[in-house]
């Protein structure tokens, strides 16, 4: 079993900035097989994709409406994969889940919940206007 933990969540006015972390640990004694992914899920919304990262750190993929404005990145000495979060909308507002799935691939990614079997329990970001 993996767990996951994330942290640097809050509030902050449109433009500014967050780094959100997301610490495995548990079962896996390193997260260099694991690729990881980040969710978002606003009020009476459905949990959406924002960014994933393959296990060699190589490859990346973002929802279109962050691109430019967000970067995943991992440290796997350190267990850990950030989402770098700059020019903030209100519309960024919701809980972002951190996800991990185990792939024999270094190019994999994934860009949909179903592919992920670890999960988070959430940081809330919100933006101001």
């Amino acid at each position: 079993q993996v767990q996951l933990v994330e942290s640097g969540g809050g509030l902050v006015q449109a433009g500014g900035s967050l780094r959100l972390s997301c610490v495995a640990s548990g079962r896996t004694s390193s997260m260099g097989n694991y690729v990881m992914g980040w969710f978002r899920q606003a009020p009476e919304k459905e949990r959406e994709f924002v960014a994933t990262i393959s296990w060699s750190g190589v490859y990346t993929n973002y929802e279109d409406s962050v691109k430019g404005r967000f970067t995943i990145s991992r440290d796997s000495a350190k267990n850990t994969v950030y989402l770098q979060m700059n020019s903030l909308k209100p519309e960024d507002t919701a809980v972002y889940y951190c996800a991990a799935r185990y792939s024999y691939y270094s190019s994999t990614y994934y860009s949909t919940s179903n592919d992920y079997n670890y999960w988070g329990q959430g940081t809330q970001v919100t933006v101001s206007s």
